[in-house]
């Protein structure tokens, strides 16, 4: 164990992406530490309209094993989650001493969304991430994860990031195909988000926010477009349709 880790803080979260050519939507349940935050966004493609909230507490949102429940500001999720591939998993030591874990699970989420009263009948993939550890005080990633399907029919999931467990080998860098992983190549992202590699993204909405609790000794700023994929994905997957996101994200904690 490194001098540095004991005073690391743990943190802990699990994120739920579904990803359809309807609706896409994210729910997420984080601890910092003591201090936890619940935050879940739906982006209705039909209405183009994207609703979304942040609590710095628990209670609107549930995410149990294969279960994701949200109650709040006129929306209501209930979606079941079924495995549809198997998981990928990834430990780093982190920036000097620090242990960090990661598990990526493809799914299909089934379902229904109530938006203000409408509702909306969920059948889609998506992807969940359970991570933990005790992270460098300052912390940056680029992330993207979306579902779709391949120009010869095969459906896709993919899972790529630059910054944290992203080792040459024994990363979390996953593309599934049929539901079985294999492990590209380290990616880079574009500036702008627009691009990793040969995958290009086009946004559509955007959840973004900076948070600063505790006087400013946790801190986190990120951005996390929806959008829309085209091109190839990593290890030379050529897409026919693909939704997901893209994020950025700086974390002093």
């Amino acid at each position: 164990m490194g001098q540095s880790e004991p005073m690391r803080i743990l943190k802990r979260w699990r994120y739920v992406g579904v990803w359809g050519p309807d609706l896409m939507l994210c729910a997420g349940v984080v601890r910092v530490g003591g201090v936890p935050q619940c935050f879940w966004a739906v982006w209705d493609r039909e209405r183009l309209v994207l609703r979304q909230r942040t609590r710095m507490r628990l209670g609107a949102v549930a995410l149990l094993d294969g279960f994701v429940r949200v109650r709040d500001a006129g929306v209501a999720i209930d979606l079941a989650l079924a495995p549809a591939g198997e998981p990928v998993a990834a430990e780093s030591v982190h920036d000097g001493g620090g242990r960090i874990v990661t598990r990526k699970l493809p799914i299909t989420a089934r379902g229904t969304v109530v938006l203000d009263g409408r509702l909306v009948a969920i059948d889609a993939p998506g992807l969940v991430d359970d991570s933990s550890g005790r992270h460098a005080r300052e912390t940056a990633w680029e992330w993207c994860a979306g579902a779709g399907r391949s120009t010869d029919g095969r459906a896709v999931t993919w899972n790529l990031v630059a910054g944290i467990h992203d080792a040459a080998t024994g990363s979390e860098r996953a593309v599934w195909i049929d539901g079985v992983p294999r492990e590209p190549e380290p990616v880079a992202f574009s500036p702008d988000l627009g691009a990793v590699g040969d995958l290009r993204f086009a946004a559509e909405a955007q959840r973004a926010r900076h948070d600063r609790v505790l006087f400013g000794l946790i801190e986190s700023e990120y951005r996390q477009p929806f959008g829309v994929f085209s091109g190839t994905l990593p290890g030379g997957v050529a897409l026919d349709a693909g939704y997901g996101v893209m994020e950025r994200h700086r974390a002093r904690w």
